[in-house]
């Protein structure tokens, strides 16, 4: 009997060990050093809420081959499996981050809630046609803030909203990225102008960081632009016949230059924000520094040629509509870009491996808890 009674508790305390292993290594346990991420960016991060404000409409982000990689269906991801929100979730023990807009007015938002939406810009479209653009009415910075400030107030009202966002990660982007877009692949528009565009561009990212401070939070990543010269949209665009418009791996100089502009605006701004506010974690990521080892040297990460689209139609660069009539160049494990201008699952994995782990984030991802 003694050792019956023995055998119960050996085996009642390994139920309890396993128990215990598997509550700190769920999704969403208190294992996390964050109990929450809230993100605002675009097409980069958005999770649904684009495919949600379209209703029953048609759409190709509703459509294979969209989501074939990891999910096996679309879920209004631009891509063709997991974005770099969702690696930073899985990385951080959350679950996926979940659109907004589906739950805005009801969901309790446990573990965050995603703002971010396709096309999104920092500006407002008012900006752009005082220049003499017409943008598509993007739900801009300004309006994902006012999202994140309802749901804030009704799942928390003061003064426990700065205790939960005292609690949470927030991401800052990638936002600005489309600002530039929607004026550099016009060809109407002198590319010069741009240049104007980046003050007004990092201040309004800065601006909404410096009001999240105010509201309580107090860890904020902000990423930079990626390298947009090596971008096949870019590439089909704007391809020319002088050598010297290209640097050794196949991307446009000026363009890749331009980004750098941006981004380098963008950290020193980051840089006087934190301080200000020595107390408050500011990580600032260098999304152009991470995908540039993915065109330096893709064959590393097992990708063949990373300038070409995965999903879309003809020409050297592979630039076209990507829906279900699309022709599929190969797998996306061996592609960089999944539709032209937005990158595949494998792409984005490294990408956020190296925000997380380093040396792509100052501090890195992982260390910042």
């Amino acid at each position: 009997m003694a050792s019956e009674r023995q055998g119960h508790r050996s085996i009642s305390s390994c139920i309890l060990l396993v128990t215990v292993v598997l509550l700190l290594s769920a999704p969403g346990s208190s294992s996390s050093c964050y109990k929450r991420i809230f993100a605002f960016g675009d097409s980069i991060i958005d999770t649904g809420n684009f495919v949600y404000s379209t209703g029953s409409a048609p759409n190709a982000l509703k459509e294979f081959p969209y989501g074939m990689t990891f999910f096996h269906h679309p879920t209004g991801r631009v891509c063709d499996g997991r974005v770099l929100l969702d690696f930073y979730a899985q990385a951080l023990g959350l679950p996926l981050v979940q659109p907004s807009l589906p739950e805005q007015r009801w969901g309790q938002c446990t573990f965050g809630a995603n703002f971010a939406v396709f096309a999104a810009t920092a500006l407002p479209p008012e900006y752009f046609q005082r220049r003499g653009l017409s943008i598509p009415g993007s739900a801009n910075l300004g309006m994902q803030m006012g999202w994140f400030k309802e749901v804030v107030q009704r799942i928390a009202p003061e003064p426990g909203a700065r205790r939960l966002l005292g609690e949470s990660l927030i991401i800052l982007g990638e936002i600005g990225g489309n600002d530039y877009n929607f004026w550099l692949l016009n060809n109407n528009k002198t590319r010069e102008t741009a240049y104007q565009f980046i003050p007004d561009v990092v201040n309004r990212i800065i601006s909404i960081a410096q009001e999240l401070i105010d509201l309580g939070a107090k860890t904020i990543m902000i990423p930079g632009n990626f390298p947009i010269g090596c971008v096949p949209k870019y590439l089909n665009d704007h391809q020319t016949g002088n050598r010297a418009d290209y640097d050794q791996f196949g991307c446009l100089r000026w363009y890749n230059d331009f980004s750098m502009r941006h981004n380098t605006a963008l950290f020193n701004e980051v840089n006087r924000l934190r301080a200000r506010h020595p107390w408050v974690k500011l990580i600032y990521a260098d999304y152009f520094g991470a995908a540039m080892e993915i065109f330096k040297n893709p064959h590393r990460f097992g990708i063949g040629d990373p300038l070409v689209a995965c999903c879309g139609g003809g020409g050297r660069y592979h630039v076209g509509t990507c829906d279900k009539h699309s022709a599929i160049m190969g797998s996306p494990a061996n592609c960089a870009n999944w539709d032209g201008i937005h990158m595949t699952e494998k792409a984005y994995n490294v990408i956020a491996d190296g925000v997380l782990h380093g040396p792509y984030a100052n501090p890195p991802l992982l260390h910042s808890c």
